[in-house]
This record gives C-alpha cells, structure tokens and sequence, in this order.
C-alpha cells in the first residue's frame, strides 16, 4: 500500500473549545490504551471528489493512523460506504500495522475485523430490490450529472456533477423520499447526495454496539457531514452518564453543514487538519 505521507511536522494537539471536550482529550493521552478513535471516511480521511470511486485517503492519513494505531485501544473507521470500498480505496486489508482496526460498513449493517479479515453482511432488504428497478423511471427527467451509486445494501442518488447540484437535489427529493418510503427504506440526506437506506441504522447506532463491544475509557469521533450527528449525539450521552471521555471533531469545508460544526468539541481544516490532529494525538501518547 503507497500512502504519501508527507514530512512529520511536531504540532501541539489543538485545544478543543469546550469543556467536555478538553475532558476528552485528556482521557485520550492519559490512557490510550482504552481509546476508541472512530473516523468518518469521505470528507473526513479523504477528501470529497467528484466520482466516489477516486475517494482515496489525503496525503498521510493511513500513515498517521498506522502510528496512533500502536498506542490506542481501537482505531475505527465508521462510513456509509460498503466495507470492500473502504479497503480497496485504503488498502487497509493486511496492514500489520492496523492489525486493531474496525470498519462499520454501511452505518453498521457491515463489520470488517482487521484481526480476521472477514466482512460479517445482512442480506439487503427487500425494498432495496424494488428500489433499484424503479429508481430509472423516477430519475427518467433528471438532467445530466445525476448518478446512481449501488451500495447493495443501499442506493445513493449523487447530484454533483450536475450543473446546479443543489437545485437539482431539491427538486428530486420529494419523489425519492416518497419512492424509499413506499418500499419501507428511509432517505437520508448528505453532501449533495440522497441515500435510499435501511431505517434504523446510522452512525450513532454502529458506534453504540462498538462500544459495547470494546469498553474503551474515552471516545474520539470525527465526521464531516449530517451523518456523522448521530455518533456526536451518542458521545455526548456517554459523558452524561459519567462513564466514557468524549471528544467529537468537525472535519470542516465548504459544505460542512453549519450543525454539526457548531456541535463539535473541535473543528478542524478539512482531510489535511485530520492528518494534523492525529499526528499530534500520538505524539502526545507517546
């Protein structure tokens, strides 16, 4: 696997601006051996593209993770995307060095284990079938630059590469979100994109039963769209029961949505202030 890693740069680990936040952090470098770092994939380790499939980590993010990997508990990578995407785009399948990584695939319905190298799946749901032979005919007038992403165990609408992105996404919304409820699916919104899904699983969701599993101390989520609430909205629970750290971080850009900035422990500058953040974290882990 090639990863440009880019020179090391010795950087101070930012201050997140709250107070719970700074709580995180602390409980982070003082036992990383009982921390959980679940990362978002698209706009958080790589940069959002215009083609999913060009989607592969910023210059020094697998190297980073290689490094924090040594000291913490679990590394975690918690997408929408399908398990296998994940690992060809990173090419974290084999990785000695990320022998204590986790991918939940699809919001969770899917489980890679590094220490195994098995994808646990569900058989799609019905409605997915149904979905995909009709999505054609819904999106027969759409105008060019719309394409389809088959997930299996989803469809994803993707709106921008066509000319007015945001225009288009309004204006397809209602029959899409009428099409996935009439076959028992939910849409959910994202960055110029409408993901026809299975109900009831989202990244807070995946992130609980992590947890569970893992026990950690301390809980570091990062995440760039309106996906990634759920997860931020589960760590703040865990700290209001007193038990589990949290620290919740914005992977920032231009299409950040304005929320989940706004309830994030910390923000940072995009893929690149990621890098940043986790390079900082294991120098100060040590």
């Amino acid at each position: 696997m090639t990863d440009l890693s880019g020179p090391a740069v010795s950087a101070p680990a930012p201050a997140p601006r709250t107070q719970a936040g700074g709580t995180g952090l602390a409980a982070l470098i003082t036992a990383p051996a009982q921390a959980l770092i679940a990362l978002d994939y698209d706009g958080t380790l790589a940069p959002i593209v215009p083609r999913p499939t060009d989607a592969v980590p910023a210059p020094g993010a697998v190297a980073a993770m290689r490094t924090l990997a040594a000291r913490v508990g679990t590394m975690a990578i918690v997408t929408g995307r399908p398990v296998d995407a994940v690992l060809a785009l990173g090419g974290f399948a084999g990785d000695p060095e990320l022998a204590n990584l986790t991918i939940l695939g699809q919001y969770g319905l899917q489980r890679w284990e590094a220490a195994t190298g098995q994808t646990v799946s569900p058989p799609p749901l019905p409605g997915i079938a149904a979905v995909r032979a009709h999505l054609p005919e819904v999106l027969r007038d759409a105008p060019p630059g719309v394409t389809i992403e088959d997930k299996e165990q989803a469809l994803v609408v993707h709106v921008r590469r066509a000319a007015d992105p945001d225009a288009t996404l309004a204006a397809l919304t209602p029959a899409l979100v009428r099409l996935a409820e009439e076959n028992g699916l939910a849409a959910a919104p994202g960055k110029r994109v409408l993901e026809l899904r299975p109900p009831d699983h989202d990244k807070g969701r995946a992130l609980r039963e992590l947890v569970v599993a893992r026990s950690p101390r301390a809980v570091l989520v990062a995440g760039d769209d309106l996906g990634d609430l759920p997860a931020f909205e589960l760590v703040d629970e865990l700290r209001a029961s007193g038990e589990i750290a949290g620290l919740t971080v914005c992977s920032d850009g231009p299409e950040a949505p304005a929320e989940l900035r706004e309830r994030a422990d910390l923000v940072v500058d995009g893929p690149a202030g990621i890098v940043s953040l986790l390079r900082a974290l294991a120098e100060r882990m040590g």
